[in-house]
């Protein structure tokens, strides 16, 4: 993860975009150095977040960013606008360059705390065949900070995200940010997805051995910072211990 400082406009922002920029480029060189697979761009420090589009300055600041990192470093970049803005995230992926995007409520709707959030997939898909663009959907079910509004099984939750939403892959989280998904959950998605299947919180070192016999691949971000706080810069350290812990190659 590259969890970004807050950008301007965002009511924590202390930096200008050239600070922003500097930082980013930091811990996007520890992280390749370090063997990471891809790299996600998000706007972490915009809280609180827009419950659904965000304003046109954050696409703005996203997009230039997104260019700046997609240029120094051959990785795949994937891009998340939170909380929920797929349809900018996909804009600034496909101005970027970027293989894929990750849309916390993709189908369905969840109760959050920016209020209820409800699944867009129609614009999303739609939008990228406007633009033809190649971006996949990474999606998330049952999404960390968020409950559902009725019960309903996971695994319907995952068809209908496979195979109404179209998503390219999904994601299970834990309940918080740095909270692991339960293996239980992930074995579940997996076996209903038929897509790739990421564990997208909680995953550290000492875990990730296991976690990668459920899925395919893991998003970690606070794993990987400075004493493990989720707003620090990434530690070189952590990432090299990660990695070694990793069993390669990963299966996707």
């Amino acid at each position: 993860m590259l969890h970004l400082p807050a950008l301007p406009g965002a009511p924590d922002n202390q930096m200008g975009l050239a600070a922003i920029r500097d930082w980013t480029l930091r811990d996007a060189e520890a992280l390749a150095t370090g063997g990471v697979d891809a790299l996600i761009l998000e706007n972490y420090g915009d809280t609180p977040f827009y419950p659904r589009r965000v304003p046109p300055e954050t696409v703005a600041a996203m997009a230039v960013l997104a260019r700046e990192v997609r240029a120094r470093f051959d990785l795949p970049l994937g891009i998340n606008v939170l909380r929920n803005d797929g349809r900018a995230a996909l804009s600034v992926a496909t101005a970027a360059g970027g293989e894929f995007i990750r849309v916390n409520v993709y189908t369905g709707a969840r109760l959050t705390d920016q209020g209820i959030l409800s699944g867009q997939p129609h614009r999303i898909l739609r939008a990228r065949k406007l633009l033809g663009s190649g971006v996949r959907v990474f999606a998330d079910v049952a999404v960390k900070h968020s409950a559902p509004l009725a019960s309903r099984s996971l695994r319907d939750e995952v068809e209908d995200t496979v195979d109404r939403g179209r998503a390219d892959a999904v994601i299970v989280t834990g309940a918080a940010t740095g909270k692991p998904a339960s293996l239980e959950d992930l074995a579940a998605v997996a076996a209903a997805a038929r897509v790739p299947v990421y564990a997208g919180s909680g995953v550290t070192a000492a875990n990730v051995a296991e976690v990668l016999r459920h899925a395919a691949g893991v998003i970690v971000g606070t794993a990987l910072k400075r004493d493990g706080v989720t707003t620090n810069p990434v530690d070189p350290a952590r990432v090299r211990e990660f990695m070694a812990a990793a069993p390669r190659p990963l299966s996707a």
